[in-house]
């Protein structure tokens, strides 16, 4: 029943109450997200706004299997990490919940992914196993049914050609790109796309200097000859994403949501200053769907947000309060 209503959210007031509805089944059924709520001395019959409800640290999924008790895991999607670090695990229940999520997403943003060529740039994912980001665009570039649509790893050469014909041909394409390779691509030609519209994610991977968004965006900007580059934000940890058709500023879909959270304080919640970034996401239905993540921004009354940042794990608080 639950299922049925996540994507068919139509207001606010909607949103709160099945959050509320969301945050009792997992209590009953998750028995890490419950044993935190306990530790914390929640009472499920005390939270009535969702701004009550918990957000279980995001480390918690490196260190347990976060899943409702009932289930068992269709897939485990996986986090990248530098050698010898721990990954966090996803234990999806149900695939299809995933499928639907991040479907239903796309083409709120952007429309049927048939309008569309889809190009992704992601050597860093495909090179190894358990990335959703890569289920997720798989999965995409298949239902665009274009024969140009696809991956791309080391072969730069010919996703120039690539580009260069769809351009020519006025094809509205999608160029996804991890953002190291993004202007790795640039370095070895410069471009002026019309038809294109790019998209980073996923950061630098440790295989370049970090940027600010600004310095990124100008760069990507100037080397692909475009107006504003978009933005993809999701997790492992996460079932659905938010965009940013521009500047950084991020909309999530209708079952999904950021706050932020006081830096210090990780029971406070902020808005319009630099915090913690919350993330509700009731696509993950059979895991948890309050986390508190790692990464620094702000969120606006309009319910936008931007990422400004992550914390240093010195800076993790509230995260030591279970010893499991």
């Amino acid at each position: 029943m639950l299922r049925e209503q996540i994507f068919s959210i139509s207001s606010e007031t909607q949103f709160k109450t099945l959050a509320l509805e969301v945050f009792n089944y997992q209590y009953e059924h998750v028995k890490i997200y419950r044993r935190f709520c306990d530790l914390l001395k929640v009472d499920p019959k005390t939270v009535k706004r969702i701004e009550d409800i918990p957000f279980l640290p995001i480390q918690f999924f490196k260190q347990e299997a976060i899943i409702v008790q009932e289930k068992i895991s269709e897939i485990t999607f996986t986090s990248s990490g530098t050698t010898g670090s721990i990954t966090s695990k996803h234990h999806v229940a149900n695939l299809s919940l995933y499928e639907d999520s991040f479907m239903n997403g796309f083409k709120k943003f952007y429309g049927r992914p048939t309008e569309w060529t889809i190009l992704a740039l992601l050597p860093s994912y495909l090179e190894r196993s358990g990335s959703s980001l890569i289920y997720m665009f798989d999965r995409l570039i298949k239902e665009t049914k274009q024969k140009e649509s696809g991956f791309y790893l080391d072969n730069i050469d010919q996703l120039i050609k690539k580009m260069e014909w769809l351009e020519i041909h006025g094809r509205q394409t999608l160029l996804l790109g991890v953002s190291y390779a993004l202007l790795d691509l640039i370095e070895k030609r410069t471009f002026q796309l019309k038809h294109t519209t790019v998209m980073e994610t996923g950061g630098m991977k440790g295989r370049r200097k970090e940027l600010i968004k600004e310095e990124l965006h100008s760069i990507l900007i100037k080397g692909f000859g475009v107006s504003k580059i978009h933005s993809e934000y999701g997790m492992t940890e996460l079932l659905s994403q938010a965009y940013s058709k521009g500047k950084g500023v991020f909309s999530c879909p209708p079952w999904m949501k950021v706050l932020t959270r006081e830096p210090e304080d990780p029971l406070s919640l902020v808005q319009g200053k630099t915090g913690g970034i919350n993330v509700i996401d009731l696509a993950n239905l059979n895991s948890c769907a309050f986390i508190a993540t790692q990464d620094l921004g702000k969120t606006y009354s309009n319910d936008t947000f931007e990422i400004l940042g992550r914390f240093d794990d010195s800076d993790i608080r509230g995260c030591n309060l279970m010893v499991l």
